[in-house]
């Protein structure tokens, strides 16, 4: 039964290290959403299209895979949250829904993703999947939230005059809060799970608005190609690492079992 569970379970430890490597992969997302769409000027709706494909392609791989590999699972998400990022502005902006009202279509959808996954599954584990359908679920809630936070992340820096420093801050506040609950409550740590999950993408949707955007509109002025090799640089030497941890742990269940 062990060996089976192996098998099946193909997703990481949630370790303080998956929350940075989740944090860089979210704002690496942001940034380079920004960089295809804007900078390349290709639009919104194209890049989403060649995004969404993208996403396919790194998710095929994931639900062929037998096991956890970290650069496919940390593709997926990277996929998800630049696909996330073209996706919202395309909402918001093209089609003209604005932030609110394309943060609660997003928020809805979510929810009813996570309720439906839940009745027909009887779990939201993010630790232990054990089906190519919970695997489905899994991977729906994750796009949508990383689309919901690009939302939530323009919102609060664009209409809430809380600016791309005020608007981190804010989301930064409410992932302390999540974590002492995690630390200090009697709250389900999947429920925790799922609330910071959602909040991280706004906090790395703003944090990539304060790296990108110009002085004279509150950012740091690095550019869209700048902060997206800065980011890349470093979720790429934090995916080394998890995959040499990996590999030790590896190495060290064929040495037990032999």
């Amino acid at each position: 039964m062990a060996g089976q569970e192996r098998i099946i379970n193909k997703l990481p430890a949630i370790t303080i290290s998956f929350w940075i490597m989740k944090i860089c992969a979210t704002t690496l997302g942001e940034t380079a959403g920004d960089l295809l769409s804007m900078t390349m000027n290709i639009g919104y709706a194209v890049s989403s299209v060649i995004l969404l494909g993208f996403f396919f392609t790194t998710l095929l791989s994931q639900l062929l895979s037998r096991t956890y590999h970290p650069l496919i699972y940390w593709l997926v998400i990277l996929a998800t949250s630049t696909a996330g990022t073209t996706m919202s502005d395309f909402m918001d902006r093209t089609l003209g829904l604005g932030y609110a009202i394309g943060s609660l279509i997003l928020m809805s959808l979510l929810i009813t993703t996570l309720i439906i996954w839940n009745s027909i599954e009887k779990s939201l584990s993010v630790t232990n999947i054990r089906s190519t359908r919970g695997e489905i679920f899994y991977w729906s809630a994750i796009l949508l939230s990383n689309t919901l936070g690009t939302a939530l992340g323009d919102f609060l820096a664009d209409n809430s005059e809380l600016g791309f420093t005020g608007g981190a801050m804010l989301i930064g506040g409410l992932l302390l809060l999540i974590l002492l609950a995690y630390c200090f409550s009697n709250i389900s740590p999947i429920i925790l799970f799922w609330l910071a999950f959602v909040l991280t993408r706004p906090f790395g949707a703003t944090f990539g608005d304060l790296l990108t955007k110009t002085h004279d509109k509150g950012g740091l002025g690095f550019g869209t190609i700048r902060s997206s090799l800065i980011l890349f640089i470093a979720l790429i030497t934090l995916v080394i690492y998890e995959i040499i941890k990996v590999n030790k742990k590896s190495t060290f269940r064929k040495i037990q079992t032999t």
